[in-house]
């Protein structure tokens, strides 16, 4: 097979998981043969790449080829509500010989906590947080996947709500979203993978380009729904090459339409001393994901928005006290006085810091500049260190990073477990 159809094998959501694999396998022969060039292996890594499981253009399979041919040295699958795509992920990595983390990302309640009613790391909710969970364990996937298996199903009482609200504000142009057939055919559901805002949003999106295939209209209508001037916005939408489009008219709804059709995640959300103790369930990792004060967009697609910053000091001591192990944080999304006093708090507390970004549209890079800054050069031996353990878990879960019999600093743990994971410095 071409390596043009082996590309588009990869990253086919109709076909199987072992077909994808296999196809991969063949490029791999041509990467191996010369036919493929061997881009350059930097300095970077990424624990935190969505995939077709959750909201992506990526497949699992096609997640690490295409983080590979970014010069990545690490790649960590991380979807929301799903560990659907984790067996193929870490077989694609077996692959290309790349090393690599398995998690997942949900929503959970804060009750019984002083953050009750605070705007947390969520934008469309107060009292509610996204945590991700790090380096599971590979005999815990199936594990994972029972909890988050109800999760979803609650979930998507919730999406069906959600579009039954949109229909409210689209009915006078004529526009009908229906989540069995419009929405719930973009995920990979039907195999564990979950239902998204995103999706939601990406079905409206489709609806919005084919009821005006002409850009100037469908900007306009855009502005009109969300009552948003477009602003530079407009001008990104008019000139989008055909593969980007769709998915930045989707990131103007996600910005700026998902408060007005947003329902509260309430049964779905475990709380969070649940999440932390299934962690340790599993042996995995625990983490806060801090998202940061922002300030105005410069492209006018995301608003200022006010999020932890302001008790950043108690909220860490919230950490501390509901046994978080770990805060993954992504270093260009936040200001260097942000982020140094995260790594700040993070010392003071004994939480390890890891990193990854939020990969989910074709228009991001799987690499992340930042992290050639020397302020931020622990975050890579921390990634091999999550590795490490993701290794020596799997092996013998006694061995977990953080399991109860390893007492040693901090500090220790990083060193060993990022030599396990095979860091060279």
């Amino acid at each position: 097979m071409e390596t043009a159809e082996l590309l588009k094998t990869i990253s086919r959501v109709d076909i199987s998981a072992d077909e994808r694999l296999a196809a991969l396998a063949e490029l791999k022969k041509k990467i191996d043969a010369g036919e493929i060039p061997t881009p350059e292996r930097g300095i970077f890594v990424n624990n935190h790449i969505h995939t077709s499981y959750s909201f992506s253009p990526y497949t699992p399979t096609s997640a690490v080829f295409y983080a590979w041919k970014a010069g990545l040295r690490t790649a960590g699958i991380m979807d929301h509500d799903s560990v659907g795509g984790t067996k193929e992920f870490i077989k694609a990595g077996e692959i290309m010989n790349m090393p690599i983390t398995c998690g997942f990302e949900c929503r959970v309640n804060v009750d019984g906590t002083s953050l009750v009613g605070r705007k947390i790391n969520n934008p469309d909710q107060n009292s509610c947080v996204y945590l991700a969970m790090h380096g599971i364990p590979h005999q815990n996937i199936d594990r994972a996947e029972e909890l988050l298996s109800g999760i979803r199903e609650k979930r998507n009482l919730r999406n069906r709500k959600m579009c039954d609200n949109i229909n409210e504000l689209v009915k006078e142009v004529g526009i009908v979203l229906d989540f069995d057939a419009d929405v719930y055919p973009l995920s990979m559901a039907h195999e564990g993978g979950s239902v998204t805002e995103r999706h939601i949003c990406y079905a409206l999106t489709k609806k919005i380009t084919g009821k005006y295939p002409d850009r100037a209209d469908a900007c306009d209508f855009l502005e009109k729904m969300t009552g948003v001037p477009l602003g530079k916005t407009r001008e990104k939408l008019m000139t989008a090459p055909e593969e980007f489009y769709e998915y930045d008219i989707l990131g103007v709804l996600k910005g700026h339409l998902v408060g007005k059709f947003y329902v509260n995640a309430t049964d779905e959300c475990i709380n969070i001393r649940e999440f932390t103790a299934f962690a340790k369930e599993l042996g995995a990792i625990s983490a806060y994901a801090y998202l940061g004060d922002v300030g105005e967009s410069p492209t006018g697609d995301k608003k200022a928005q006010k999020f932890e910053d302001d008790y950043l000091d108690e909220l860490f001591g919230v950490l501390r006290d509901c046994g978080f192990s770990a805060v993954t944080y992504m270093p260009s999304r936040n200001t260097k006085e942000q982020l140094r006093r995260v790594m700040d708090l993070c010392h003071a507390n004994g939480l390890f810091e890891i990193s990854g970004e939020d990969i989910n549209s074709p228009r991001q890079s799987f690499i992340c500049q930042a992290l050639a800054d020397p302020a931020y050069a622990h975050l890579r031996e921390a990634t091999y260190a999550l590795i490490g353990h993701e290794k020596a878990a799997t092996a013998n879960l006694g061995d977990a990073m953080f399991a109860p019999a390893n007492t040693a600093s901090l500090d220790e743990k990083i060193k060993k477990y990022a030599a396990i994971g095979g860091y060279e410095g």
